[in-house]
């Protein structure tokens, strides 16, 4: 499908979907809990889906009640009763579900092979793989190379039981596997240790650390991250939880009305801080842009208009650590060519290692739009000018939904006459079904075909 954007003013109220985050560590806590679960604003994506059909080949069952987009999902859950699945996980486009159930899964006795679509099958597992075995489930991958030599992409494969015993020492700048271990650790007799060298996207180790807690399970987390340890086993209980809206969804309209000049009122924004995406209206607040978070009601008004500008900064551009939310990098990247001046991105190496490598893409396409942005390799830099050298073309979107709605709502701050047409971009659905439909409602005017 193509997707194609142009100028537009946008205007009323919008709505984004349930956390991805949230929705896949809700359904795999609530499978391996003792009774029936109820979730409620569940994000009907792709990749929760995937997890639906996962955790039921572990033992649960999942009712979406009048449909996959009811407002309520129940999990019975697998509780003790949690076992390997006859055949392989098929985890589809999800690198969440793949790192989170692996480890869960290898608290068990016996032989377990994942796998994944095309993209998750170029995405390299190593470091899962070598913290299987240093937990002793001798985790390999079974994609060897041309020549024989040992792969390190999925699909993989991994015997249990892990060794609790065992202190896992590893780079963790990839939160994601490090997640699963911690959720892994209830069902284990002991305390599970892991020190980590290089932690990165630390606020998704901090939701999962709340996630464990609400159930039961002690975590114990050092202020720098380094050192992680949880005690079980803990064999909680169902739960009835609502899943909060998805920051990382809410960049995509918000980054929309301010280079569409446009004034909008996303509501249902999470206000819990567990969400490190959150961190976006700090940083574009801090070149002028007018947004007004209003807590006690859950909403984030945002008037496009006025001039994003580094002039004010210290040092006269605009600084972004990205390795607390790296999944921000392609709507920024997006403003950052709107924004007067110099906007540098560091510590980005982790967004090369999601869907697709994510500096190399934005780099690509942004440059075929007029463009100036340089991929320097530890840090990604765009030279702004509020969107003047901007104008249409063709991209690719690399089958990432995060950059196909990047590049639609980089349209909608073209100049008259100019659209972007963006490439698969039923790729959206990941993690925001609908998305082209929800920007409409507002005033979009996208144009899907």
């Amino acid at each position: 499908m193509k997707a194609i954007s142009k100028k537009s003013v946008l205007a009323g109220h919008i709505t984004v979907p349930g956390s991805k985050s949230h929705t896949i560590r809700a359904l795999i806590l609530a499978a391996m809990a003792d009774g029936t679960s109820h979730i409620s604003n569940p994000l009907p994506s792709n990749d929760c889906l995937s997890t639906a059909a996962a955790v039921k080949k572990v033992g649960a069952e999942v009712d979406f009640g009048d449909g996959e987009n009811s407002g309520v999902w129940t999990v019975k859950g697998a509780g003790k009763n949690l076992h390997l699945p006859e055949d392989q996980i098929d985890v589809g486009n999800s690198g969440s579900l793949m790192y989170f159930l692996c480890p869960v899964l290898s608290t068990l006795p016996g032989e377990c092979t994942f796998t994944g679509d095309e993209s998750i099958c170029r995405r390299p597992v190593n470091h899962l793989i070598d913290a299987l075995c240093q937990f002793g489930a001798n985790g390999k991958s079974l994609n060897n190379g041309p020549d024989g030599s040992t792969g390190t992409t999925p699909p993989f494969s991994f015997c249990g039981p892990i060794d609790v015993n065992k202190t896992l020492v590893t780079e963790g700048a990839l939160s994601q596997y490090i997640s699963g271990f911690m959720m892994a650790a209830s069902r284990l007799n002991g305390t599970l240790k892991m020190e980590l060298t290089n932690p990165k996207e630390t606020p998704y180790l901090t939701m999962t650390k709340l996630w464990l807690e609400s159930v039961g399970v002690p975590v114990s987390i050092s202020p720098d991250f380094k050192k992680i340890s949880v005690t079980g086993p803990v064999p909680f209980k169902a739960f009835d939880r609502a899943v909060p809206s998805d920051w990382e969804g809410v960049a995509f309209p918000l980054i929309a009305a301010l280079i569409s000049g446009s004034e909008i009122i996303i509501d249902n924004v999470d206000g819990s801080g567990s969400q490190g995406d959150d961190k976006i209206v700090e940083v574009l607040k801090s070149v002028g842009a007018d947004i007004d978070w209003h807590r006690d009601a859950d909403e984030l008004v945002v008037r496009g208009g006025k001039m994003l500008s580094t002039a004010d900064l210290s040092d006269g551009q605009l600084t972004v650590e990205m390795s607390a939310f790296p999944d921000a990098i392609c709507a920024l990247a997006v403003i950052a060519c709107f924004i007067e001046g110099k906007t540098v991105f560091t510590d980005i190496d982790i967004c090369r290692k999601k869907e697709t490598d994510r500096i190399k893409a934005m780099t690509s396409e942004l440059t075929k739009l007029g463009a100036h942005i340089v991929d320097e390799g530890d840090r990604l830099v765009v030279y702004g000018d509020g969107g003047k050298s901007l104008h249409g073309g063709e991209v690719e979107s690399f089958k990432d939904h995060r950059i196909v709605m990047s590049f639609a709502c980089l349209g909608l701050g073209l100049k008259d006459g100019e659209q972007v047409t963006v490439n698969d971009a039923e790729w959206c659905s990941v993690t925001f079904p609908k998305f082209f439909e929800v920007m409409n409602e507002i005033g979009a005017g996208f144009e899907t075909k």
